[in-house]
């Protein structure tokens, strides 16, 4: 499922899905893609740079290459990795590493066989559910965000130069929100025949609420404006909705997209509690 949706969305037991990605008000294309792949447990946002159709297409290109290699893997566990494998973090993460490496090879090829395509890339925030834990792996700008109870935490660090000034405290955050250079990336698929792809691991515990977005949602609305419609929603296709329509109503200058990624319980009784305490597991967040 890729592109342009509003898709209440079957994903496994106990993991509710909802999406939608939206020209936004000021933008003649939408250069988002969506991948909701449930039968995978696997959730991507991507969006592509370089104007118009090279964007469009960049996007496209990286979505479909991350799905085509994560059911290869899937069907045969001795696919090859892309790249080293990463010590510490699981198969699952490795495979969705290599999937956005393979990606980037994807989108930096595409590029290349076309002097109007100069320029072209995307960025990418992907999911994958296992167990009871999720992998993320991101390149750009692109984010994952956590609602644990009443936190909200960002579960991904912004490749771009004004969020590095930050992270090195050369800039404060009320300067980075007022910067004119916000869309100036310093890491991004198809830049580079390869490329640096960030992984994380996190446990998933009942009732955690994960959303991706593109920028375009994370520009117009504030950490405490999107907490609050994810606490309210009724349901993740609600969520997904009301923050596309909220980012509009603050300006939409850009394409928006949101998927909303709600765990229910998956063990009900004494039991299935002492069995989740027991498996509780945070891995490293690391960038190879």
């Amino acid at each position: 499922m890729f592109g342009t949706l509003t898709t209440p969305t079957e994903a496994p037991a106990a993991l509710e899905c909802g999406s939608r990605s939206d020209l936004g008000r000021v933008r003649e294309n939408n250069e988002d893609s969506v991948l909701v792949a449930p039968e995978l447990n696997l959730f991507v946002v991507s969006d592509g740079m370089g104007g118009l159709a090279a964007g469009e297409l960049a996007s496209r290109i990286t979505v479909e290459a991350i799905l085509e290699y994560c059911r290869r893997a899937d069907a045969d566990p001795l696919v090859p990795l892309a790249g080293k494998s990463i010590e510490g973090v699981s198969e699952a993460s490795n495979r969705l590493a290599s999937a956005v490496r393979l990606a980037n090879r994807a989108v930096h090829a595409a590029a290349a066989q076309d002097p109007t395509r100069r320029g072209m890339g995307a960025t990418v925030v992907a999911v994958r559910f296992t167990d009871e834990r999720v992998s993320i792996a991101h390149v750009g700008d692109s984010r994952a965000y956590r609602l644990r109870g009443e936190r909200l935490e960002q579960l991904t660090q912004d490749h771009s130069y004004i969020a590095e000034q930050v992270r090195r405290g050369l800039l404060s955050e009320q300067d980075a929100a007022q910067s004119n250079l916000q869309n100036v990336l310093i890491r991004a698929l198809g830049v580079n025949p390869e490329v640096e792809v960030d992984i994380a691991e996190e446990l998933v515990m009942e009732g955690d609420t994960i959303l991706l977005c593109s920028d375009g949602l994370a520009r117009e609305l504030s950490d405490a404006q999107i907490a609050a419609v994810l606490r309210g929603a009724d349901c993740a296709q609600q969520a997904a909705d009301r923050l596309v329509d909220f980012a509009n109503q603050a300006g939409g200058g850009d394409n928006i997209t949101a998927v909303v990624l709600r765990q229910g319980a998956k063990t009900t009784g004494l039991l299935g509690q002492i069995g989740r305490l027991g498996k509780r597991f945070k891995g490293p967040r690391n960038s190879f």
